[in-house]
């Protein structure tokens, strides 16, 4: 065993904290996509999950060189402070570069002017980041669990795999960078991730890799490919670091979507609950021991963030939506993530017939089924079945030939056949050890178990109405299996003389007593999606780590923790309709039980566990404005294009040269991010004078997939182009409407939309840009582009628009050009509920060409492009919503046609109503208008 630290160690097998193996199931959250940052974690630790996995971006902490900022939605001590409190370990990922689907990747743009290649040994690449990697990682190492922190891990780099030609790994960059993390406190193991297992950068301390391997084709959500099950990932990890736990530091949680896309309702089928069950077994076949889903929730790409690949929202069809309610694919992690955490023997475990798995233990050529056994323990064997054509859906019929310690059984023993849909797949066990019960066989899937009041509570599902079989070693043929609730036929029978047999088919929900010591639930799986397991809080440092003192609640949307005193359990969760809950918990621990504080009016079961009567969810109307009826404001944001706007105060393009790779066909440098713009929306003026001989101007221009420009000369509007989803530049020419006179002056007005910056994916590769110098110091450097009103501030709560004229954006204009609407109201939504709110517009057929982003409150939330889309719902959280107050609504419309736009609907709706128990959300910095010095 390596051994570096007090509290984190790792073996061939497994990770350990304090010396217990933990299965590390983790989901990947980005703290900047979530501004607020406490709402998501207790949901996922309800989920089962033990970990987070989280991005560090360079680039939003530290826009200037030299000046790094933790102020607001990028102050990581609350993400920190909430997994501590909500009993989940972190996995820092400080890059520095992340990849992500970020602008960037999550450089800074600055690094466009430092001279040398990125993410690489090169002097000037390693000053760059010193900055931030010190302060970043003494941020984190102040956090990290051997000062207290939940920080169990630590990454460096990302996805170091592929290298621009000629260049290769350049290994003295990889140590630099160890080492680094080390001098500014890392004591945790360092982790890579290589984007395949191809042996990249195992300098770290526990290797490991990436997979997705269902793509990311969200338009094809019911198409899987036949073959795309990575089984030879266990030989990989056997060649690479046969030394430390299999670890999967990305496996696909979900898919982005691009503009124009599918939508990620269809990136969500495509990766649902199907997908979870097949791909993720397969994994927990190669004996993963670490395993991180990207993304377990997505978020949201506000401001900036975004490269241009992806759109306002980075849902990621993930098992938590945007909005943050769960999806089905949720409830059935729930599952496999509790199933992992009662299952010790599965930590030591070896998949046996890698590349052997067609047929075996069923003689059936279209199932595969991987055996993994417990080579330490020597006991317990998992059998994991699939079908052998991942892409069908036709159901298959067979029986198991297994070795237990009873010798060979083959199952059904009484009788009949098992079942596998398509695009499904199983986890049977052998000589499994619930508590003092030992399960010799189970073909119903293990949800959980407990030992409650001295007995083992075990709880088991299938699909509806599918046959099952469970055998039992009992302590003599006397014993009898009794069906104390639920379907009355089950059939049993001894197949030897300390093994009762059980058959049965999962319905609803059958509880069996086998002899005095044994409970046994039989579920199908919807009805098993109702349990949660919960436990008491524990006494010392880390009182909401603990795994032990289970107590299994039956009922409610989610049920978020549970804690006991003097005999009374207190079971805090949320509703979202009328409830019913089962208790199944100590006797002395559960003599009074309340429910968000309310005492629950409870009864005996037949089989002893506790039934309350129904509770009924508190869902109180709320009002919400109706905003097109609200008192709009409106005022023009291009002033640029008027002969009496001066543009005296702009950065003058005249560079005439570039350290940016692209070959520059202009005689001076036109990359705006040379000068330092490069997010958002972006102005140029050309001053000219005319010698008579102009007929139009053709433009060539690069602003990201999904971008488009419009061209005036002097006020008179030229054309646009309007941008598709496959263009990420575009030549267009456009004509004057009149001759020039020789001498006379002219300005040309570019309006260009920027869609962010590319990663930087290839190593020694410079395809990044910078953002511009900022105003904002709140709401950060991306979260504004170059627009008039952004310049000014209107987009800010207290800005004073008495002035302005009144107008709406469903109104709209009747010209090219970009106007600027604001309004403001009130909400006032209880508190104990949860109600996710969403900006909604619905698609434009007339004047189809526009594009519009969303603030509120100042923080811009929503980029709308009409004829692209494919976004027209826009969640804004709670936080950013101010929920109990005023809030600022401001909205920007850029018309590319001749005829103007407008919206066609604009609407505040709520996406979910739930009551809560969750703690009171603290609003992000809503700073107000300031007049700013020198804005033009």
């Amino acid at each position: 065993m390596r051994q570096l630290f007090l509290t984190v160690t790792w073996d061939e097998y497994s990770f350990k904290i304090n010396g217990k193996r933990l299965m590390i199931f983790s989901g990947e959250v980005h703290p900047y996509r979530l501004p607020v940052q406490s709402l998501i974690l207790f949901a996922l630790r309800s989920m089962g999950f033990n970990a987070v996995s989280f991005y560090i971006f360079w680039g939003i902490l530290e826009p200037k060189r030299g000046e790094i900022s933790f102020e607001g939605f990028r102050d990581l001590q609350p993400f920190f402070d909430a997994a501590m409190k909500a009993g989940i370990y972190l996995i820092a990922r400080p890059g520095p570069y992340i990849n992500a689907e970020t602008t960037g990747g999550g450089f800074p743009g600055w690094g466009t002017y430092t001279p040398g290649l990125w993410r690489t040994s090169n002097s000037t690449y390693v000053e760059a980041y010193q900055n931030y990697i010190k302060t970043v990682g003494a941020k984190i190492a102040e956090n990290q669990i051997t000062k207290g922190g939940p920080v169990i891990l630590v990454q460096s780099e990302n996805e170091y795999s592929g290298f621009q030609e000629p260049y290769t790994e350049d290994f003295a960059y990889e140590e630099r960078l160890i080492q680094d993390l080390r001098d500014a406190g890392i004591e945790v193991p360092i982790t890579t991730n290589d984007a395949w297992p191809g042996g990249h950068y195992t300098s770290v301390d526990v290797y490991g890799y990436d997979s997705y391997p269902n793509g990311f084709d969200c338009s094809n959500p019911y198409v899987w490919q036949a073959d795309a099950i990575p089984e030879s990932f266990w030989d990989a990890h056997q060649s690479i670091n046969p030394e430390d736990p299999n670890a999967v530091y990305e496996f696909q949680g979900g898919a982005f979507d691009g503009w124009g896309g599918a939508g990620y309702d269809k990136c969500s089928i495509l990766t649902g609950p199907e997908f979870e069950r097949v791909y993720y077994k397969n994994e927990f076949a190669l004996s993963t021991t670490f395993l991180n889903l990207y993304m377990i929730f997505g978020g949201t790409n506000w401001g900036g963030i975004a490269h241009p690949g992806v759109y306002t929202s980075y849902d990621y069809g993930s098992t938590i939506a945007e909005d943050r309610t769960l999806r089905e694919k949720y409830y059935e992690l729930k599952l496999q993530a509790n199933f992992l955490s009662v299952s010790p023997a599965y930590l030591t475990a070896r998949p046996m017939n890698i590349y052997a798995t067609q047929g075996a233990f069923t003689g059936n050529a279209a199932l595969k089924t991987t055996q993994i056994l417990d080579v330490v323990g020597n006991k317990t064997g998992f059998y994991v079945v699939r079908q052998t054509d991942n892409s069908v859906n036709t159901v298959k019929q067979y029986n198991l030939q297994l070795p237990t310690s009873l010798g060979e059984v083959k199952i059904p023993a009484l009788g009949g056949f098992l079942t596998l849909n398509g695009k499904d797949s199983k986890i049977h066990v052998v000589d499994y050890d619930a508590g003092s019960t030992v399960l010799l066989y189970s073909t119903a899937e293990i949800f959980t178990w407990a030992t409650i009041d001295g007995r083992d509570v075990i709880f088991i599902y299938g699909n509806n109405d599918e046959l099952h079989e469970t055998a039992f070693n009992v302590s003599g043929a006397t014993v009898v299996a009794k069906v104390l609730s639920g379907q009355r036929q089950i059939k049993q029978k001894f197949i030897s003389n300390n093994v009762l047999a059980l058959q049965y088919t999962t319905s609803g929900q059958t509880v069996i007593e086998i002899g005095s010591k044994t409970l046994l639930y039989v579920l199908d799986r919807v009805t098993a999606y109702q349990f949660w397991v919960l436990h008491l809080p524990s006494s010392g440092n880390y009182p909401y780590f603990n795994k032990d003192d289970p107590i299994i609640v039956k009922g409610g949307y989610l049920l978020r923790s549970v804690s006991e005193s003097d005999g009374t359990l207190s079971i805090n969760g949320d509703l979202n309709a009328t409830a019913s809950f089962e208790i199944i918990a100590p006797r002395d621990a559960s003599k009074v039980v309340t429910f968000n504080g309310q005492r629950l009016s409870l009864s005996a079961t037949d089989h002893g566990s506790l039934k309350a009567n129904a509770i009924k969810a508190n869902l109180p109307a709320v009002s919400l404005p109706d905003l097109p009826s609200l008192k709009w404001k409106t005022a023009n944001s291009l002033p640029e294009i008027y002969s009496t706007y001066s543009d005296a105060s702009w950065t003058i393009a005249n560079h005439n040269s570039t350290v940016n790779p692209a070959t520059l066909s202009t005689t001076v440098v036109l990359f705006a991010g040379d000068y330092g713009y490069h997010t958002g929306n972006i102005l140029w003026r050309g001053h000219f004078n005319a010698t008579g001989s102009e007929s139009g101007i053709s433009l060539d221009v690069q602003g990201g997939s999904a971008f488009g420009y419009s061209v005036w000369i002097d006020a008179t509007f030229l054309g646009s182009w309007e941008g598709d989803a496959l263009h990420s530049d575009y030549e267009g020419s456009f004509k004057f409407h009149s001759q020039l006179l020789e001498g006379s002056s002219h300005v040309l007005t570019v309006l260009q939309d920027h869609m962010g910056n590319e990663e930087n994916w290839w190593a020694a590769a410079d395809g990044f840009k910078t953002p511009r110098d900022y105003q904002d110091k709140t709401r950060g450097a991306l979260n504004e582009g170059g627009l008039y009103a952004e310049r000014q501030g209107w987009h800010l709560p207290g800005f004073d628009d008495s002035k302005w004229t009144y107008g709406k954006p469903t109104d709209g204009m009747s010209t090219a050009g970009v106007s600027f609407y604001r309004t403001s109201f009130n909400l006032n939504i209880p508190q104990g509920v949860d109600y996710p709110m969403a900006l909604v517009v619905t698609n434009s057929t007339v004047n189809t060409h526009f594009r519009s982003q969303f603030y509120v409150n100042g923080y811009q939330f929503g980029k709308y492009i009409n004829h692209i889309g494919p976004q027209k719902v826009f969640p804004v959280p709670e936080g950013i919503l101010n929920y109990n107050g005023q809030n600022t609504l401001a909205i920007s419309l850029w018309a590319a046609d001749a005829e103007g736009a407008k919206l066609q609907s604009l609407a505040l709706k709520l996406t979910a109503k739930v009551e809560t128990s969750r703690p009171k959300v603290i609003n992000q910095p809503l700073t107000s208008w300031t007049r700013r010095p020198g804005a033009y």
